[in-house]
């Protein structure tokens, strides 16, 4: 199916991805990924309206060409916090290039494992909301991000990133969610973005270079460093 910009379309929904927000999805948005990424043509992964339940996953390139990950509706995390907890990350993009996620809604449904951080128990390492890992030339645009077990966006070993338009939005009280973390990265844009957050709104670790921030409203986290 063709998408009105010309792009080849793969909607969730067609393989076998239900929006009830009770049945996990995981392997369909995988199967849809696989059949995006393997496109000699442009590609549009489309997350039609509705809650999308789905665990950690990785979503792998190298890819054959440009994909844009369109969200309409909503990714939910399970309410089991260790069930994303141990990997470290919720949703990975590994090696991809020429990326762009679209709008849309994630939550990763993360209050009783703050309860458990704020508490001293045993609890999982923590993930990342969106986690992505050795890519390049990716565009993160008008996307929300709820309750992120620790950094709601990480940017590891990556160039040439853009994020704008986004609210980033979790409690005062949850411990070590920034918004936004940079490291080994280079050419990293952020922009005209709302982050409120328990931690960091932004925070750079070691190896980040030409880093552009503007435009953020930042608060009550502890600030840009």
């Amino acid at each position: 199916m063709l998408s009105p910009h010309g792009a080849l379309a793969y909607n969730v929904v067609r393989f076998g991805a239900k929006g009830d927000g009770r049945t996990d999805s995981t392997l369909a948005f995988l199967r849809a990924w696989m059949a995006a990424c393997s496109s000699v043509r442009p590609s549009t992964l489309s997350v039609p309206r509705g809650t999308f339940l789905i665990r950690s996953v990785t979503f792998t390139g190298p890819c054959r060409n440009s994909i844009q990950f369109a969200i309409l509706g909503k990714l939910v995390a399970p309410d089991n916090y260790y069930a994303i907890g141990n990997l470290g990350y919720w949703i990975q993009f590994h090696k991809v290039s020429r990326l762009s996620i679209i709008g849309g809604t994630i939550d990763a449904n993360r209050a009783r494992y703050w309860s458990c951080r704020r508490h001293g128990q045993s609890c999982p390492q923590g993930a990342r909301s969106i986690s992505l890992q050795w890519c390049n030339n990716v565009l993160v645009r008008g996307l929300t991000s709820y309750n992120g077990q620790m950094m709601n966006i990480a940017i590891n070993r990556s160039n040439n990133e853009k994020i704008q338009n986004l609210k980033i939005i979790a409690p005062s009280g949850s411990p070590n969610t920034d918004g936004i973390h940079i490291e080994y990265s280079m050419g990293v844009t952020i922009k005209d973005s709302i982050i409120k957050t328990g931690d960091d709104c932004i925070s750079l670790g070691q190896g980040s270079m030409n880093v552009w921030i503007e435009k953020i409203g930042c608060g009550p986290g502890h600030g840009i460093g």
